[in-house]
This record gives C-alpha cells, structure tokens and sequence, in this order.
C-alpha cells in the first residue's frame, strides 16, 4: 500500500452518492516516541499554563516534611497522591521585597509572575506566561485563554501595567467564545474559509506601507508605543490566516456540550462546579489546539470564597478567626485551603484523561500551580507554595519535593520560561534577578 497521509480519507460512494470518511490518527503517523507526526514531523504539541488559587495554605497541612522523592504527601497534598510522579512539589522561595512595600495579596502573586518586587498592579514587566505565550502562542487561534472560576473578573497575566487579559467568568460565555462563531470543528469534512475573515486580513495587510512610514517620521517613545500597537494587530493577522487554513484532524475530538450556568456565584460548591466546568472546555480546547497557553483563577489573591449559607469570606477569616488551640492553625481557613488542593486535582483530572501522542494531554503541558502568599493572615510572601503539574512534552522532570531555603523565587520563573523554549539566561531585578536555573527541574 502507497505512504498514508494523516489527511487520508476513504472514498466511496452510497447510492450513487460521492462519500468521504476520515481515519483517526494510527501509529504510523507517530514516531517512536508516539510524539511527532511522521508524514510532517511536527510534533505533538506542547502548552503552558498557570492555576492561581488565593490567601495561601496552612503550612502544617501542605508542606512535605522531606524532600526528593521518598517525600510522604502531608494531609492537603494527599489527594494528589495519583499525581505524584506528574508533580513536582516547591517550597521555602520567597519574593524578596528590597524595601518595596508589601502590598497584600499582589505583590507575592505579582513578584512570583514578574520576578520584580512588585507594590501594587503597576506591573514592571509582562508576566511569564505572556513572556511565554510571544515563544509558542502565535500559530493558534487565541495566544492565550484566561479564567476566573469564582465569579470576580481578574487575572494576573499582564502585558505591561495597566493591561491585565481580561478573564472569562462565565462557562457560557467560555464556550461561545471557544466553539461559537469562528470555530472550525478539526473532524468535519467540510472546510470553507469566512469571506468575512478573508475582507478583514485584506483590510489589515493594506496599510503595511503606512504603517513603516509613520514608523520613521515619529520619534523613540512614539515608535516604542506604535511598535506595541502594531505587534497587536500581527497577532491578529496571524489568528486570521489560521481560520483561513483547515484545521488538522484531532484523534478523539467531539465537541463538548454548550453549558447553562452563569458562574458568578462565590460559595465553595458553585464555584466547585464553575470550574469542574471550566475546565472540561479547556482541556477541550487546548485538545483540538485552539490556543497553547492558558491562566486559571479559581480563587481570587484576595479569596472571596465563602461557604454556603454564609456572608463570612475565606479573606476575612485569615484575618478575624482565632487559632484553634488544639490543631495551631486557624480552622475555617483549612477548610478553604483543603478545598482549594481537591479543585486543583478536579483540574489535573480533566487535563489528563485525554489521551495524546503516547500519554495524555497533561503529559504535554507544563501547569505552574501557585498562590499569593504562604501565610495568609500575616501576608507573608516568604515560602509561597508552588507547583508544577506535566511534563512539558519531556522537557522537565517532576515527581519529587524540593525546599528552597530562602531563594528567589524567580528561579522557578526563569526555569519554566527556559523548559518552554524562552531565550533567556537571567530573570527578574534586584535580589530577585538570579541566573540560577532549577536543574532537578529541567529535563
């Protein structure tokens, strides 16, 4: 039999009626590894991600007490126990603050995502998930997708100060954004380009000329301003040429159902459900390679997360709620952080049960899990607990706890950006700044 393509249909006829059926995606379009399509050599491809959930953990709960990786899961770890050998468990690095003000619950997220001791949202530089996104985001229809699963709209992927990317709140509105108008389903047989998508690239590609002329009669700062403008409208003209072209064929791919909730609610149980969700159209949309980066909030760095029936946030009890005296840690805000690890297991749950290449989804992603603070009644920003969940397509090592002893914390930052292609050998500015690659991470 000839060489089979992956774009191989089988042809036919029924009732004098021209047919055509797509095949799944067979071995021999795998290499060795079950990694690359054989026909192009293109790999599987690889996605980066960040989950966020806010006001820190009670350190007696969450953090091993040895390290490498006999480490035994302590009480809020130890739903991911499945996990183990996808995690790889960080504590003990700290934001350093240089003098800077601590500004609660922003300045360890902030620090953590710009590697800069950060006051307040006037962020310093772009956040390492963009940093990320500009390497491996420009070949899919969206550079990056952001959630907030607890009904608040905020993120903490920025651009520069004042641009945050906005966050969808709502699994409704996710899912029209995702799968509505623009979709092209990678199954369906059908392909016609939108003739409206061929009128605005035409219209975009048109003022090339203008646009390098203005470039040279402005001045620096001008040009710096107009070079962000214009690098905007590239990333629009690349996300149009893909909805010109037809989607590759995705193994295992069927669109998910369309959701009924608004997900504004704030008690643990709705937003449980908000972000069970959530993620399911996630995973489905990083499945069929609608974009490779994505940032989920489940809580806000400022929890406002409540129990049903109650008024009282997780926020305010970090603040107002006495220690037991018996456990020495403050109850109701275990119960918030406990609950907080099993969303971040639902999450890895719906990442990982589709299967790709030779694995499954998360074995091909590189998920920074982390919060805003360790102790949050105290806003401490030293020892921010942390992990990172996949293997990045074999380009990082996990299944172990690390202790960082004070480090910066910027040294994880610097690792992931380097484990996902970013050409950089230094991250982040005074004490912060570091050179310093994890290497038990890095494959």
């Amino acid at each position: 039999m000839s060489r089979i393509s992956r774009r191989t249909v089988l042809r036919g006829a029924i009732g004098g009626a021209a047919i055509g059926v797509s095949i799944p995606l067979l071995d021999c379009f795998l290499d060795g590894n079950g990694q690359a399509l054989a026909a192009t050599g293109q790999r599987v491809p690889v996605r980066f991600g960040t989950w966020i959930w806010g006001c820190g953990f009670i350190p007696q709960k969450w953090i091993p007490t040895t390290t490498g990786r006999e480490y035994l899961m302590p009480q809020d770890l130890a739903p991911l126990e499945a996990y183990r050998e996808k995690l790889a468990i960080f504590s003990g690095f700290d934001v350093k603050l240089d003098g800077v003000a601590n500004k609660p619950h922003i300045t360890g997220c902030l620090g953590l995502r710009t590697g800069i001791p950060v006051p307040d949202e006037n962020v310093k530089a772009p956040t390492l998930d963009v940093l990320i996104g500009q390497r491996m985001g420009g070949d899919t229809r969206f550079r990056s997708l952001e959630l907030s699963t607890c009904g608040l709209q905020r993120s903490y992927s920025y651009h520069a100060a004042g641009s945050p990317n906005p966050s969808e709140v709502s699994p409704a509105a996710l899912y029209r954004r995702i799968f509505g108008e623009g979709f092209q389903d990678p199954n369906s047989m059908n392909f016609e380009p939108d003739a409206r998508i061929m009128a605005r690239k035409s219209v975009l590609s048109a003022v090339t000329d203008d646009r390098h002329k203005l470039m040279r009669s402005v001045g620096v700062s001008d040009r710096q301003r107009l070079d962000e403008y214009f690098t905007s409208i590239r990333q629009i003209e690349q996300q149009l040429d893909l909805q010109l072209q037809p989607p590759a064929p995705v193994e295992n791919f069927a669109m998910p159902a369309a959701p009924g909730q608004d997900g504004t609610g704030s008690a643990m149980g709705e937003v449980m459900q908000t972000h069970r969700v959530m993620a399911q159209l996630l995973a489905k949309a990083l499945q069929c390679n609608q974009t490779k980066v994505f940032n989920v909030l489940f809580s806000d760095t400022t929890s406002n997360l409540r129990r049903e029936g109650e008024t009282t946030t997780h926020h305010t009890l970090t603040h107002e709620e006495p220690d037991d005296k018996g456990l020495g840690f403050q109850k109701e805000c275990a119960w918030f952080a406990t609950n907080s690890m099993i969303a971040w297991k639902e999450f890895l749950d719906e990442i990982d049960t589709i299967p790709e290449g030779d694995g499954t989804l998360l074995d091909n992603c590189l998920i920074l899990a982390h919060s805003d603070c360790s102790i949050a009644k105290a806003h401490a920003v030293e020892g921010i607990p942390a992990m990172v969940a996949g293997n990045g397509g074999g380009a990082i090592r996990t299944g172990y706890h690390l202790a960082g002893n004070g480090d910066s914390i910027a040294r994880l930052g610097l690792t992931v950006q380097q484990a996902m292609g970013v050409q950089v050998e230094r991250w982040g500015k005074l004490s912060m700044e570091t050179n310093r690659t994890i290497t038990e991470l890095m494959a």
